[in-house]
C-alpha cells in the first residue's frame, strides 16, 4: 500500500497518488454501481476505503480518515443488508424516507457534526475540523440510508459533495476535488433513477 501512496503520477502539471488515483476512481465507480442497485457496489467501496484512508492518514486529514474505516463497516452490513432485500423485478428494493426518518437525520447530521468537530480540535486529528466532521457524518448517514435502500441517500450526498469541494482543494487533493464534482452530477441521476423505482415499486405494491 505504502507504494501506492508514494508513486505518482503527473497530470497537468499536479502530482497525484496512485492511492488517491485508484480510491477515487474506485470510489466513483461505486456511485454507478449503485444507481443501478447491484451487489458489486459494496465490495468496490471496500477496495476504495483502504486506498482513501492512506490518502487522508497522510493529509493529516482524522475526520475523512476515520469515515473509511466507517465506511468501511457500512459497506459490509450494506453487502449483507442488499442480499435480503431483492426484488424478482427491480432488484434491490427502495422506498422513500417517511418525515419521521427525514428529521432524524437532520438531526443526526447537526448533532453529530458538531460533537465529531470538537473532537477532531480536542485532538488536534484535523486543521478543518468542522467541514471534516461535517462531511465524516454525512458519508456515515449516506451509506446508512443506502443500506437501508431510502432513496433521500443521494440529497444526503450532495450535501457532503457541496463541503467536500472546497476541503479537498484546501488540502491540496485537486483530483479527489475534481472527483466530488463528478460525484455531484452522478448523485443527482442516481437520485431520479432511484425515485422513479421506488415509485414504480410502490405502485406495485398498492395494486
Amino acid at each position: 500500500m505504502r507504494v501506492l501512496l508514494d508513486s505518482s503520477i503527473v497530470v497537468f502539471g499536479e502530482r497525484i497518488s496512485y492511492a488517491e488515483l485508484f480510491g477515487q476512481v474506485f470510489a466513483l465507480a461505486v456511485v454507478f454501481l449503485a444507481q443501478r442497485r447491484t451487489l458489486w457496489t459494496w465490495p468496490v467501496q471496500l477496495v476504495s476505503v483502504v486506498l482513501l484512508f492512506t490518502v487522508y492518514v497522510s493529509a493529516h486529514l482524522g475526520g475523512l480518515a476515520v469515515r473509511q474505516v466507517v465506511v468501511g463497516l457500512i459497506a459490509l452490513y450494506g453487502w449483507w443488508a442488499w442480499t435480503r432485500r431483492r426484488d424478482p423485478v427491480f432488484g434491490v428494493a427502495v422506498r422513500r424516507a417517511t418525515g419521521r426518518q427525514l428529521t432524524a437525520v437532520a438531526v443526526a447530521f447537526a448533532v453529530g457534526t458538531a460533537v465529531f468537530a470538537l473532537v477532531l480540535d480536542a485532538l488536534e486529528a484535523s486543521w478543518a475540523p468542522w467541514p471534516d466532521a461535517a462531511i465524516f457524518i454525512g458519508t456515515v448517514l449516506a451509506f446508512g440510508l443506502q443500506a437501508w435502500g431510502l432513496v433521500e441517500f443521494w440529497l444526503v450526498w450532495l450535501v457532503v459533495d457541496a463541503i467536500g469541494v472546497p476541503l479537498q482543494l484546501s488540502s491540496g487533493l485537486w483530483f479527489s476535488a475534481v472527483v466530488y464534482t463528478v460525484f455531484a452530477a452522478l448523485v443527482v441521476y442516481g437520485w431520479v433513477s432511484w425515485y422513479r423505482s421506488a415509485a414504480q415499486q410502490h405502485q406495485r405494491v398498492a395494486a
